[in-house]
């Protein structure tokens, strides 16, 4: 991470808080014959980045989410977004209040993807990717100190972008960073991203429900309501020639859309029966 974040600044001097907290995951770019040592970041603004990691050059980026209002794109020459006109808040300088002018901004500071990683199948030789889909009010306004409380200069509300979902789980290829599949989710994806040797991809929901896709073609092949919202990282192990699969078990807008959801934490396995 530290070595990508040298060589190359995915959004740099931004006002969006759009910093990248996303893995970089190396892997072999299979792409005109050659084979090139790449690796791949899925970043908070919205740009899914396939890089060079030998030495830095930025090889594509693409939009791994249906709308990114700040920047129509990034620059192949320069490695810097684009970012599109009046997309930063007014200053409230400007004004004779406290506060400056709003912008919707998308996405919200939450980002496209979060700090949940997302996985990548050498046989498929695609990503799997969490993404979600949302905006935000955005207003900067005077700090004022407050003990215990946020002091960022600045107010949001955090907006769905679609009535049916705002959870997404991508397939994508990194040759061309074209979606091969896609699987909605009404509440936000806010958990990692697992993949076997079986062709299966697994992932929890906010809902309560551990999946298991088809890794070639998205379909919903198994699933299991475990009772607590799941916002973990999936793992699988084996002893004794069993394979085993665990997981671990939010405002605006966003929050009364999921209230009803179970917080509670727990922990479940499950081995995995030969046929």
């Amino acid at each position: 991470m530290c070595f990508i974040n040298t060589l190359y600044q995915s959004t740099p001097n931004e006002g969006l808080d759009l910093d990248g907290v996303n893995e970089f995951f190396s892997f072999d770019l299979k792409k005109g014959g050659e084979v090139i040592k790449a690796g791949a970041k899925a970043d908070r603004n919205v740009f899914y980045y396939v890089i060079n990691r030998t030495n830095g050059k930025l090889i594509s980026a693409n939009p791994f989410v249906m709308r990114q209002d700040w920047a129509t794109g990034v620059d192949l020459k320069t490695g810097r977004p684009i970012e599109t006109p009046n997309a930063r808040p007014g200053d409230p300088a400007e004004t004779e209040g406290k506060k400056g002018s709003s912008i919707f901004a998308v996405p919200s500071f939450l980002g496209g993807k979060n700090w949940m990683p997302m996985a990548y199948s050498p046989d498929t030789d695609l990503f799997y990717m969490p993404s979600n889909e949302w905006g935000m009010d955005l207003w900067n306004e005077t700090a004022t100190y407050k003990k215990g409380a946020a002091y960022i200069g600045a107010g949001f509300t955090i907006k769905p972008l679609y009535e049916n979902y705002i959870g997404a789980l991508r397939a994508i290829n990194p040759k061309t960073g074209k979606w091969i599949w896609e699987y909605k989710n009404y509440a936000p994806l806010w958990g990692g991203v697992l993949t076997t040797g079986g062709n299966l991809v697994f992932f929890g929901t906010p809902e309560g429900y551990l999946n298991a896709l088809d890794a070639k073609t998205g379909e919903l092949l198994w699933r299991f309501q475990t009772g607590s919202g799941i916002v973990g990282i999936p793992v699988t192990w084996e002893i004794d020639g069993e394979q085993y699969i665990a997981v671990p078990l939010w405002g605006g807008d966003v929050a009364k859309l999921i209230k009803t959801l179970n917080q509670g934490g727990s922990l479940w396995v499950f081995k995995l029966h030969k046929s």
